[in-house]
């Protein structure tokens, strides 16, 4: 598995641990910048919650960037045990809350204003769950990371597609609770 660094902010260039197997498919370093840059504006002072998290290091590159906590949710002990070595190492523990669980239980569970999922791209029925979740809430950004090739639905509940961004095999679904006016012109 190739090295994982945090690309910007705070943390700029720090080295983060992955697990070791194929079970963790950590995001591209070039779709984590793509995913960030869109951010940028809206990232400050917010709560963040990266679902599916395996390395952490969407959570992190939040955090890094400006997010004043990142929620990371992952179904499996020893991703979640990573998770929390990469906060310690970086000595943000106290900005961040590790929770294992299934996203689809969580979420509903948590406050946020900004939602990364990024389900096992085997598990399709993943996404659908965990949409539909959300879709009842009140969160003002969902990004969902797909194969290119996936079609996800427009809206889901309250949840509208505004934006989807293509890179390689991978795509970046970006959906804002009905017509969000406090968002950047570009996300809506």
């Amino acid at each position: 598995m190739p090295e994982l660094r945090v690309i910007a902010g705070e943390f700029r260039s720090r080295r983060l641990k992955t697990p070791h197997g194929s079970d963790v498919r950590p995001t591209p370093d070039r779709l984590r910048e793509a995913l960030f840059n869109v951010l940028a504006p809206s990232i400050a002072d917010r709560v963040f919650v990266d679902a599916y998290a395996g390395t952490g290091a969407v959570g992190i590159e939040a955090l890094s960037r400006g997010a004043r906590r990142a929620l990371f949710i992952e179904r499996s002990r020893v991703a979640a045990a990573i998770i929390r070595g990469n906060l310690a190492s970086l000595g943000i523990e106290d900005r961040a809350e590790v929770i294992v669980g299934k996203a689809a239980t969580e979420l509903p569970r948590l406050e946020a204003d900004i939602v990364f999922l990024d389900p096992p791209y085997a598990l399709e029925r993943e996404f659908e769950q965990a949409l539909s979740v959300l879709g009842t809430m009140t969160v003002p950004l969902v990004m969902v990371q797909h194969p290119k090739r996936m079609e996800l639905l427009a809206d889901y509940g309250n949840l509208r597609r505004t934006r989807v961004l293509r890179q390689g095999d991978n795509a970046l679904s970006f959906y804002a609770v009905g017509f969000q006016t406090n968002l950047p012109s570009r996300l809506i």
